[in-house]
Order: C-alpha cells, then sequence, then structure tokens
C-alpha cells in the first residue's frame, strides 16, 4: 500500500526520520564539510554552529569523557574526586580553553587616526593561554605587539588587543602559527604600514612530560609591514620590549 507522501515535507522532516539521534558534532562536521570550511583545532567555526547546539556539544563531549576515564580504569560511582569529572572537563575545554573555536570573535570598535598618529606604538606585555595541539598541555605566556600607524589606520582600544590575543590563543595551538593568526586579524582590523609581535612563552609539553625541563621557553616573532623592511625601525620595537 503506498503511503501519501507530504510536499512540504523535506529530507529533514521528522515524518523522514530527520536527524533525530545524530549526534550534533556530526550535524556540524557535516555543515563545515558542505561548506568546504577548514576545521583544524586552532580554527573557528562559531559561525557553523546553531543557538542552542553548544550545550548539545556540551553533553555529547561528557559522554565521551566519560568513556575516557573509564578506559583509564578510573572508579568514578565511588571515587568522590572524579564523580562529575567528565563534566569538569567537557566545559574546561568547550567553554575555556578552547571557547576561541566555538564562540565569534571580540567586538572591536574602530576609530578613524583624526590626528595623524604615525609613531611607534608598543602593547604588552599581554598574559596569553593556551594548549598545544600535539599534547593539549598547557601553554603560558606573554606577546608584545608594535603597531606603526598612518593616517588610514584605524585606532582600537589597548583592551582589544589583549581580547583578539584571548581569542585567537583559546585554541589547541602551536605558537609558531597563533602568532600569525594573531597578526592575521590585527592587520585585518587596523590596517597598520608595520605590525610586529613577539610572543615567549613555556610549553608544558616540554615541562610536565618528555624531558621535563622546567627552564626551556620558546620565543618567535612576526614583522609585516615597515618592521620587516626597516632594520632600525625593527631594533628600536626590539629594544624597548621589557623583557
Amino acid at each position: 500500500m503506498l503511503m501519501k507522501t507530504d510536499p512540504d515535507q523535506g529530507p529533514g522532516s521528522p515524518a523522514q526520520g530527520g536527524d533525530e539521534g545524530v549526534p550534533v558534532s556530526v550535524k556540524i562536521r557535516e555543515r563545515l564539510k558542505a561548506a568546504r570550511h577548514r576545521f583544524h583545532s586552532n580554527d573557528n567555526i562559531a559561525e557553523f554552529i546553531q543557538p542552542g547546539e553548544l550545550e548539545k556539544l556540551l553533553d555529547e563531549v561528557t559522554q565521551k569523557m566519560q568513556g575516557v576515564l573509564e578506559a583509564m580504569v578510573i572508579d568514578t560511582e565511588n571515587d568522590h574526586n572524579t564523580g562529575d569529572t567528565a563534566r569538569r572537563v567537557a566545559k574546561m575545554y568547550l567553554k575555556e580553553v578552547f571557547a576561541g573555536r566555538y564562540v565569534k570573535g571580540p567586538s572591536v570598535t574602530e576609530f578613524p587616526n583624526a590626528e595623524h598618529l604615525n609613531e611607534l606604538m608598543i602593547v604588552g606585555p599581554i598574559t596569553v593561554r593556551s594548549a598545544c595541539s600535539h599534547h593539549f598541555c598547557p601553554v603560558i605566556g606573554k606577546l608584545w605587539i608594535g603597531v606603526m600607524p598612518n593616517e588610514h589606520t584605524n585606532v582600537i582600544g589597548l583592551s582589544k588587543y589583549a581580547r583578539m590575543a584571548e581569542w585567537i590563543m583559546g585554541r589547541p595551538q602551536i605558537q609558531e602559527e597563533a602568532v600569525i593568526q594573531l597578526a592575521d586579524l590585527i592587520q585585518e582590523k587596523t590596517q597598520p604600514d608595520g605590525l610586529a609581535i613577539v610572543m615567549e612563552a613555556s610549553h608544558y609539553c616540554m615541562a610536565w612530560r618528555g624531558v621535563k625541563d622546567m627552564d626551556s621557553k620558546m620565543i618567535n616573532s612576526v614583522m609585516r609591514g615597515v618592521f620587516l623592511k626597516d632594520a632600525n625601525l625593527r631594533r628600536e620595537f626590539l629594544a624597548l620590549i621589557p623583557r
């Protein structure tokens, strides 16, 4: 016996089973793939997460994390210290240390350079916290930002540099790529003649595990525009950093 089909019911309608029961992570991943949008560990995917889905994703990660604890033979039923650890870890990853993947970027109000400022400006040290994408161990450090404005450069509040750094670093990162992402964002927002970033950080994938060297730090930089072309300006910026 043939069933009548309602023409208003599309492929995802309840009458056809829809996507009920499909994990929210699968739905988000399919949207990303359909848009051919990269979703590496240090990419932001906020525009592909629909309202209410982050809470569902939190439930899903909690369930998966509980499975990890069980696979590690931890008795979360009788151990009062780990009874709610799966939820705490899921919340930490999604809403705190990796929030830069799942929320939209900070609002950055831009003002015209009315006074035609054209002198070197340095912001820092800005404390940054991230985690390496290899072991999910903490990366803790500081960075300094040098901006060489011109008359067309957008002026932004000093706190916005810290907000942008927090958003970029709030993802599983490697330091070399993190400073490039931050430079791209600041360049887009301010359009300066030159931009310089120096980051110094301790990597706990090296201090906490592996060689367990507590004193080693990584320092790297990005130089763009006049900072790349003018050696004197570059030396001035590096000399003014109070390290």
